[in-house]
């Protein structure tokens, strides 16, 4: 309910925004703060492009394989019930995949970098959680020596991740839990199924696939295509056989199915291992997948402004009656409705207060007011 809040009163002024004013011809422009909230519509694209950029600058440039680790329909319940347990999902891959490179040279110890991205909802926006995970195709050992590796035992994967999963949530949900394993383990003979094609996941289009596979909000709003005040409808192609499906449901089944995705709070939805796990002396010495040079360039272009300008192609704090840039007054934090006049004054108050031998550079504002009466 939070978030349905946040999302409802995303732009309202009341909830606080950044004052400007053109020092020329003293026209305002109040631009207010957005609810930073992951399934509205705006917000939920910008925290996507940030979480995008933030996994992107710690890749380093070697071939990645994009894994999905999926888990038996008949547990998504577990899950569900008690969200506690989708700690365990990242426990269990992470104790996959160091399994897998480690029994690569058990000496050398490789260790690769991978991400893991808990996604819980499927393409029918239905409760379903499994992990996406980014993997180095290759790891740095003991000896500092980089093995590069082509190959993942998918056998290995599938096995060993439902093995691993099945242990840990009976440890977490104790005997009671036993005969769901011994269904699994007869339905899943050979274990959960685990995507680990190889695919071109190169260090040249890390960004673009990152964004699309592990930075991605629920649903687009170009998947929403009608609303007509009851229903909901929506379109998806089938996980199956990637046909088309487009599927009306009534409003509140709609926001049930949303909302359900929304984590709790303080969870970490994307968590890193091995050599992404904390800054290491090691990984230092590779060469970066984005180079830090255009760290600071890729940062400026997300910003707010260089945001507005690229997606609609105009400067927002660009004076709409003269074209000089507009300055910042004042931050406004208050979660009330104040009249905007009595805002400016005393923006103009606390500027003079702090600049009293400076020339005012805002006459033309103050005329303003001072000819409403203000």
């Amino acid at each position: 309910m939070e978030n349905i809040d946040k999302m409802i009163h995303c732009g309202d002024s009341s909830f606080g925004g950044a004052m400007y004013a053109c020092e020329k011809c003293g026209k305002f422009k109040f631009v207010p703060f957005r609810c930073k909230s992951r399934i509205c519509p705006s917000c939920g694209t910008k925290y996507s492009i940030d979480r995008t950029n933030a996994m992107s600058f710690k890749l380093i440039k070697v071939q990645h394989r994009h894994c999905v680790f999926t888990i038996d329909s008949q547990l998504r319940s577990f899950f569900l019930q008690n969200r506690n347990l989708l700690n365990l999902l990242f426990d269990a891959v992470r104790s996959t995949v160091l399994r897998l490179f480690h029994n690569m040279n058990k000496s050398e110890s490789f260790t690769p970098g991978f991400i893991c991205v808990l996604h819980t909802f499927g393409r029918d926006l239905k409760w379903n959680p499994h992990i996406h995970c980014l993997i180095s195709e290759g790891g740095f050992g003991n000896s500092r020596n980089w093995r590069k590796v082509a190959h993942f035992n998918y056998k290995f994967l599938r096995n060993a991740f439902r093995t691993i999963l099945l242990n840990l949530m009976l440890n977490e949900l104790g005997p009671s839990f036993k005969p769901v394993i011994s269904k699994c383990y007869r339905e899943h003979k050979e274990g959960f199924y685990v995507y680990a094609k190889p695919n071109k996941c190169n260090p040249k289009d890390v960004i673009k696939y990152i964004g699309r596979y592990l930075g991605r909000t629920v649903i687009a709003t170009s998947r929403i295509d009608n609303y007509d005040g009851e229903n909901v409808t929506f379109h998806y192609n089938r996980h199956e056989d990637d046909k088309l499906i487009s599927e009306t449901i009534p409003a509140v089944d709609f926001i049930d199915r949303i909302i359900r995705h929304v984590p709790d709070k303080h969870f970490k939805m994307v968590r890193y291992y091995g050599l992404y796990a904390k800054p290491k002396e090691s990984v230092k010495h590779f060469n970066f997948a984005i180079p830090p040079d255009r760290k600071k360039f890729i940062l400026n272009i997300s910003k707010w402004r260089m945001s507005i300008g690229f997606t609609f192609g105009y400067d927002p704090l660009k004076c709409p009656c003269c074209g000089n840039l507009m300055s910042l007054l004042e931050i406004y934090h208050n979660h009330k409705r104040v009249p905007l006049e009595d805002f400016f004054c005393k923006a103009i108050e606390k500027y003079r207060l702090h600049n009293p031998d400076a020339l005012f550079p805002f006459a033309s504002i103050y005329a303003t007011l001072s000819k409403k009466g203000v």
